[in-house]
């Protein structure tokens, strides 16, 4: 494999050489690392990574090359690739194509080669900045200024950018051996509404959706509550998605006028916007939250679940008072995790509990789901009460 030169150039001055794989030339983006093992293509693929360049912590990085399944959108969003070591030959029965042809069809650079163990160190210490992967401008001096002159991710509207344009209907449900992605059945076809606002949303937690027996019809994120209401759903999801929550105001304000008429579910990004709804505030977290082994701690059972998580803000704890309960608290670092609606049907989580990649510790929230919406049409404001007395009776 010939081998060409690259520069990862961060906007603190801070350089790493290594070799080019993917696409010849630039991609500048905000660096942040992620922990996970495996599923480096549904990294690529979710768009909540739209902005930013990916550095994986596990050193190796395209033994299993791509496939046609594994993508979570239609797709690469990730700005650039950084890996310590990339291998060119992939040996999977499902492999289609290396990751490199991969990255270079999407116009994506990558560089590998250089020693990611310290430039992780390097992020966790001095924070996710703006950095630029180059294999054609070799000047560092002035790939640093670029970098530097770069904005950030703060105060930057990216949802417009990877939502929908048009409303459509979604009916693939889990993967299964032998028979990829099932198709929904009849249950589904007689089962509850969900709307999913797509602000970026991965495919998986559409399937998992289907797989509770929702009927799922997603709308574009700019859709009104009134637009929303009137296709009288029984249930509206919130979905993950990339940069600053505070950004997205059309998108607070939909979900202002949707909070008590309809039980809500919100996964990352849609977290936040809820929060932001209720008269809330967001932050911007040093380095984020980027893998699939975050331990999260459930309040009001104690467990701890292992999590799978992409998110660089989070909802400030003392902004929410009175306004929802706080239900999950990360155990690193103690950022807001989940709330829990109060006499409202609501109920979010920062983390991602349909993985891929990840442990399926928290698969249990999309029944939650299911079961708020049932309840909502007999017990009302009290349904997310019968459901946590249902689940604690099961426990």
């Amino acid at each position: 494999m010939k081998t060409r030169a690259a520069i990862l150039a961060l906007a603190d001055g801070t350089i790493f050489t290594g070799r080019a794989f993917g696409a010849t030339g630039e991609r500048l983006g905000e660096l942040v690392f992620n922990t996970a093992m495996t599923g480096y293509q549904e990294v690529l693929t979710d768009p909540s990574y739209k902005g930013q360049v990916v550095c994986m912590t596990y050193p190796e990085i395209g033994n299993v090359g791509i496939n046609k399944e594994d993508a979570e959108s239609d797709r690469v969003y990730v700005e650039g690739f950084v890996v310590r070591e990339y291998w060119p030959r992939p040996s999977n029965w499902r492999s289609t194509m290396a990751l490199g042809k991969y990255l270079e069809r999407a116009g994506v650079a990558g560089i590998e080669g250089i020693d990611t163990r310290a430039l992780v160190r390097h992020i966790r210490t001095h924070g996710a900045q703006q950095a630029i992967i180059s294999s054609i401008d070799l000047d560092t001096a002035n790939l640093v200024a670029r970098a530097k002159a770069a904005p950030g991710l703060e105060g930057l509207d990216l949802v417009r950018e990877v939502t929908c344009k048009e409303p459509y209907d979604w009916e693939l449900g889990e993967w299964e051996l032998g028979s990829g992605y099932r198709r929904a059945t009849d249950k589904n076809r007689d089962g509850p509404l969900v709307v999913a606002v797509d602000y970026g949303i991965k495919r998986n937690i559409l399937r998992r959706l289907v797989a509770v027996g929702f009927r799922v019809k997603v709308m574009p994120a700019f859709a009104s509550a009134d637009e929303i209401l009137a296709l009288n759903p029984d249930g509206v999801f919130l979905s993950n998605g990339p940069a600053d929550p505070a950004a997205v105001p059309y998108a607070r304000d939909t979900v202002a006028n949707l909070i008590g008429k309809k039980p809500i579910f919100g996964i990352c990004l849609g977290h936040q916007i809820l929060g932001l709804a209720l008269g809330g505030r967001t932050y911007k977290l040093g380095f984020g939250h980027h893998g699939a082994n975050h331990p999260v701690k459930d309040l009001k059972t104690n467990r701890v679940e292992i999590t799978s998580q992409n998110h660089g803000f989070a909802v400030a704890a003392d902004s929410l008072d009175g306004r929802s309960e706080l239900s999950h608290l990360n155990l690193n670092d103690k950022t807001v995790e989940g709330l829990r609606g109060t006499g409202i049907p609501f109920f979010s989580v920062q983390y991602h509990p349909e993985a891929s990649p990840g442990p399926h510790d928290a698969g249990y929230l999309f029944t939650r789901f299911r079961r708020l919406i049932d309840a909502f049409p007999r017990y009302g404001a009290d349904a997310l009460d019968r459901v946590a007395v249902q689940e604690a009776q099961e426990a």
